[in-house]
């Protein structure tokens, strides 16, 4: 049977606007504001979420409006959506340098300069790689590019009047003024309490010795009940994850803070010395009543635990679930390594002719002169900034680009089966660190040196499967669209290098603003913080010195890793997520769980109403854009707060205390309007079906 040839959108022969500067604008400042929101989400919460969709939506409101041709929306999209994937690999990485102690002051000049060189780095790395292999990749019929084909038919369907630019811009709205007012404390944004074990709560408890408490305290221990926070971000995201993951995700936090926390902490209570912890509370805060100094003796301590105790048990049961995710994708992996091998073999060979213009790649003398470059820029940077030596340094380069092709073929080929979304490329750079790690302990790279070269390395190959992924998933909508890919591969490389000069910053006004907040508020800020705890970068930083400098707690990862191997033997769906979980803090895990219950609701009144296909997708479509809403809204109004706070400016306070009853209300609010107007939009079941958003 003869094979059907792709026919376009736009046909190849049509001269129709694409790279026009107010296109590449619109991409520019899109990538910027959702590759920042996107760090903020991914920093707090663990995770981030793909920009494709509100890339779409936003860019084709605006050119809309300005009368812009569909090839330009296309590459305002493809732009647009780039920043996440330079997000990504920034929050992965960056600020393990941070956390690792190499550096004690994230932003110096010389940090700037290497994260800056990294970003860019990886991500023209990955469009060079990416330039290789599109031609085959993009036009497999065993890759279908799910959320691709749903980008594409947003813009289709754009061309035909309507879109959900209203519902995204609405949400975005809401999330913003709910952030801002919670900011403002008009309302509590978490409900926190310490609920003390008695004699009487455990049998025998009468003959455990005490420690020498405050008053009316015992050294029995306790523990943490908190409420969900108010974050308009957080149940977004546990909107778009949908029930069961989200249910996944706090079953975590339900082991850290409602199994192991409190029986740890009952353990060393007798060891606490309540009564010097109460009073240096006191003495730091002269109005505080020892009943108040007594309860946040107790949090403060259970924090404690929780971070230096139950932390490495979680990080344990990440790196067991990332060995599990990656040995279940084996035979994904093993095609994706053959397929790229196979096809830089015919971009080498020239075996394709093709002259149309929806089949021009960057030329394959500049795509090697690219690839080139970013091996001699890890080598400066490794040399030079890192301080190795001459063959650890090219080696780490060597290795760099070996792995940085392998990960960036798997990447693409993986968001071709399972889109962006579900990309795991915190597992992918997990395992390039441990190799990148080996060799250089082998090499005898060691301390400080090493551990830099190790995360460096890890950075670059990082950004570079990021943005490998995302641009094969643009290029795909692309195809289908009939984009330029030449255009759209310089509009990316465009994209990356701003994202890159400014992502440092956003990065430092989060780590500022929280360090700031944090001696405001009481408690150590910064990277890794309970407020900013970057999990993945955290996790690259414990491993890489854990590796190199041998000062890893190993007994304590075992136990994860064990407790990892408990739920793969149970069939747990997603260890990695349970042990993400335990890692953040419970009032995150809980507002996202809250978010994916949400969802669960939207689903049973569908179920309820039996809704047709049609309505369905319209339903899916509607509640995915205002989750989205949601998130960018809290996180620019985030974003904004954090740079105020890293220049000491903060925001006055509404309330001296503020009532969590008004939470619940702001919270009802919003989980009204997840349901309500997805409903209310379900359409006349009569009508076709529009494309999907959801993913």
């Amino acid at each position: 049977m003869a094979e059907t040839k792709h026919v376009p959108f736009v046909p190849a022969d049509t001269d129709m606007k694409e790279f026009t500067l107010r296109a590449l604008l619109i991409g520019l400042v899109l990538a910027v504001v959702l590759g920042a929101a996107n760090a903020y989400l991914g920093l707090k919460a663990g995770m981030t979420i793909a920009a494709t969709y509100p890339a779409a939506v936003i860019g084709m409101a605006l050119l809309k409006v300005m009368k812009g041709s569909i090839l330009e929306e296309n590459m305002a999209r493809t732009v647009g959506s780039i920043g996440e994937s330079v997000a990504a690999g920034a929050i992965f990485t960056l600020p393990a340098f941070f956390v690792a102690g190499i550096w004690p002051d994230f932003f110096t000049t010389s940090n700037y300069i290497t994260s800056t060189l990294i970003l860019i780095s990886g991500g023209v790395l990955g469009i060079m790689f990416v330039a290789l292999l599109r031609r085959v990749m993009v036009e497999d019929p065993e890759l279908p590019y799910p959320e691709s084909v749903a980008a594409a038919e947003i813009h289709k369907a754009g061309r035909g009047g309507g879109g959900g630019s209203k519902f995204l811009f609405g949400a975005m709205i809401a999330g913003a003024l709910v952030k801002a007012l919670g900011m403002f404390k008009v309302f509590a944004q978490v409900f926190e309490t310490f609920i003390p074990f008695t004699k009487q709560t455990i049998t025998g408890m009468d003959k455990v010795p005490l420690a020498s408490g405050a008053q009316g305290v015992s050294g029995t221990g306790g523990m943490v009940v908190t409420s969900f926070k108010i974050s308009p971000a957080y149940v977004g995201v546990g909107y778009i994850i949908g029930p069961k993951l989200a249910s996944l995700n706090f079953s975590g936090g339900l082991i850290a803070w409602g199994l192991l926390t409190p029986i740890i902490l009952y353990f060393i209570a007798p060891y606490l010395n309540l009564q010097e912890i109460v009073t240096s509370i006191m003495a730091a805060d002269k109005n505080m009543s020892q009943s108040d100094a007594i309860q946040k003796a107790w949090i403060d301590s259970a924090y404690q635990v929780w971070k230096y105790i139950v932390r490495p048990i979680a990080i344990g049961g990440m790196l067991v679930g990332a060995s599990f995710t990656l040995f279940r994708m084996r035979k994904s992996l093993t095609a994706g390594i053959a397929r790229s091998v196979s096809d830089v073999k015919k971009a080498a060979s020239g075996q394709s002719t093709d002259t149309l213009r929806t089949e021009k790649d960057i030329p394959f003398t500049w795509t090697l002169l690219g690839i080139f470059g970013v091996a001699v820029a890890t080598f400066l940077i490794t040399f030079f900034l890192f301080n190795t030596t001459f063959v650890v340094a090219l080696v780490a380069a060597t290795v760099m680009i070996i792995l940085a092709f392998f990960f960036a073929a798997v990447s693409g080929y993986l968001v071709g089966i399972m889109g962006s979304s579900n990309n795991p490329i915190s597992g992918l750079t997990l395992t390039a660190l441990v190799v990148t790690a080996l060799i250089m302990v082998v090499l005898g790279a060691e301390e400080t040196h090493g551990v830099a070269s190790v995360l460096g390395v890890a950075a670059i190959v990082c950004v570079a499967a990021a943005v490998a992924g995302e641009m094969l998933q643009d290029l795909k909508a692309g195809h289908i669209l009939g984009g330029t890919p030449w255009k759209m591969e310089v509009g990316d490389i465009i994209g990356v290098v701003l994202a890159g000069f400014v992502m440092f910053g956003v990065l430092v006004f989060l780590n500022n603003g929280d360090i700031a907040n944090g001696v405001r508020e009481g408690y150590t800020g910064g990277f890794g913080s309970r407020e900013l705890p970057a999990p993945q970068a955290s996790l690259m930083a414990i491993l890489s010195r854990g590796i190199v400098e041998q000062q890893m707690a190993w007994p304590l990862i075992i136990v994860g890793m064990l407790m990892g191997a408990a739920f793969i033997a149970m069939q747990v769906k997603s260890p990695m997520l349970v042990s993400v979980g335990m890692y953040l803090p419970l009032e995150t895990t809980f507002a996202i769980f809250l978010g994916g219950l949400i969802k669960g609701g939207v689903d049973m009144v569908k179920a309820k109403r039996k809704v047709n296909e049609a309505q369905d997708a319209r339903i899916e479509n509607t509640g995915v854009l205002l989750a989205s809403g949601l998130i960018a809204g809290e996180a620019l109004v985030g974003l904004i707060f954090a740079g105020f706070a890293a220049f000491e400016m903060f925001p006055g306070a509404v309330f001296e205390n503020p009532s969590f009853i008004v939470s619940l209300l702001v919270m009802a609010a919003i989980a009204w309007g997840l349901i309500k107007i997805p409903v209310s939009n379900a359409g006349n079941p009569n009508d076709p079906a529009p494309p999907s958003a959801a993913h």
